[in-house]
């Protein structure tokens, strides 16, 4: 149980670099979760409602929080590929350099310092007590494809292909490791 109580501890002050009062660089901590989110979506996640759904408010907040990113030229609001009906949330270029000065950048840093097969250990063992706190609260996070039970791979070489089950869509390689709010993690 001490060792439970570190661990949760050492997590309370590593959330420092994203959970803050204020702002930091013109945004407050939740529209650059908003920003760093957008930037790291798939083309099925990149709405107002799947928005909301990461950040863990309501769809009116969400489009709130992506007025502002707009309003600063970080973000803008285009006709969805997908279903003409919907609008997608993408990142400008200036959105883009502006995350360059995030201040989760320190964190991620020194993330990178560590041995790749430390890094590893710690996403797995990160995702399977997010796994434990879903499951308790029966909801879903968000997470890349290439962990989803909903991703197909099919095909070698210059065949391989990929395709999204829930969608019904085919997904370049390159979106496999974007985040997704509709995952579903395999068993």
């Amino acid at each position: 149980m001490r060792l439970a109580i570190e661990i949760v501890q050492l997590l309370i002050q590593s959330a420092e670099t994203w959970l803050f009062e204020e702002t930091l660089s013109g945004l407050s901590d939740r529209e650059w979760m908003a920003l760093r989110f957008l930037a790291r979506a798939n083309r099925f996640s990149r709405t107002p409602t799947a928005l909301a759904s990461f950040l863990g408010t309501t769809r009116s907040v969400a489009s709130q929080i992506a007025a502002v990113l707009q309003s600063k030229g970080l973000m803008v609001r285009k006709p969805s590929a997908e279903d003409k009906r919907s609008i997608a949330l993408c990142i400008t270029g200036e959105g883009e350099r502006f995350l360059e000065r995030d201040p989760i950048n320190a964190l991620r840093d020194q993330l990178v310092s560590l041995a790749l097969p430390d890094r590893s250990r710690l996403r797995d063992t990160l995702r399977r007590v997010l796994d434990g706190l879903d499951a308790g609260k029966r909801r879903h996070r968000a997470d890349v494809c290439s962990q989803c039970v909903f991703l197909i791979e099919s095909g070698a070489g210059k065949e391989r292909s990929f395709k999204c089950r829930l969608f019904r869509k085919p997904i370049r390689e390159q979106e496999t490791t974007l985040l997704c709010t509709y995952f579903e993690g395999r068993s």
